[in-house]
């Protein structure tokens, strides 16, 4: 089954309000994909291990339904209670146990949540559920980050990149998956039409709030803070301080540029 590090209402909260959803380039890759593979029209869009909806959203401004599914009640709620197109719906379930029909689902996605499945199960629920000539595309953000404001950018990645290293010191394992772009689940994908592109960069608008709140979203910083809140918060206030010094502003609503490499798997299932 999943690995289920998103449970609580607090963290699903900070997911909400932090996590940012899959930029231009990203979105514009997998849209080009459906389009060149699909003859037919795009009815039914599953988005799966969704959290609270930030790539779901995307989905519905393009497809005629999208569902977004997570195994996260507490996330799925989060995803409810956010504005919310008549097109779009959620429910709760395991990737691996996925309620659709067989051969019902046009596009199947999942965004930064694939490495967190029973890899095995939730593809033999791909290949049950997708339609003949229907597409998957999985993609992750990676750890390839980098800050750009003004001339102090690579300070600013340094500060970062510090951060995150104290930060991913409780990483899970599965993250292993993420670190080898998605190889594995790569090579899992059991249809033989399929890529791997490694190379998709966005520049995403943030503010300094929301890079350290993107910071407090990740699993590790969880894990960190059972282990050791006081030192966790710390490790965020700090980190928000040396910005705000880098840059010269007391502003944590300052905008600067969150510059992210991506790895996106397309396939499309055989006739």
């Amino acid at each position: 089954m999943a690995t289920q590090l998103f449970e609580g209402k607090g963290h699903a909260a900070v997911y909400q309000k932090y996590r940012f959803a899959p930029g231009k380039e990203l979105q514009q890759i997998i849209l080009s994909y459906v389009e060149e593979k699909r003859s037919s029209p795009t009815e039914l869009v599953v988005d799966v291990g969704c959290g609270s909806g930030q790539g779901t959203l995307f989905l519905a401004e393009h497809f005629k339904k999208v569902v977004g599914t997570d195994i996260s009640a507490a996330q799925i709620q989060e995803g409810r209670d956010a504005p919310c197109p008549p097109n779009l719906s959620y429910l709760v379930c395991p990737a691996e146990e996925l309620p659709f029909e067989d051969g019902s689902v046009d596009l199947l996605t999942s965004f930064t949540a694939a490495h967190w499945f029973d890899i095995e199960k939730f593809m033999k629920e791909v290949s049950r559920v997708v339609k003949p000539r229907g597409c998957v595309a999985l993609s992750t953000y990676t750890v390839d980050m980098r800050l750009h404001y003004g001339n102090c950018s690579e300070k600013l990645t340094q500060i970062f990149g510090e951060a995150k290293d104290l930060i991913f010191k409780y990483s899970h394992s599965r993250i292993k998956h993420v670190l080898e772009d998605y190889k594995e689940i790569f090579e899992a994908l059991p249809f033989q039409d399929k890529r791997r592109i490694t190379d998709v960069f966005d520049k995403i608008p943030m503010t300094v709030a929301g890079v350290v709140g993107y910071l407090e979203s990740v699993s590790p910083y969880q894990a960190y803070m059972k282990d050791d809140p006081e030192a966790a918060k710390a490790v965020l206030q700090e980190t928000e301080k040396r910005f705000l010094e880098a840059m010269g502003v007391s502003s944590r609503e300052t905008q600067l540029e969150f510059w992210v490499r991506h790895v996106c798997i397309l396939g499309c299932k055989a006739l």
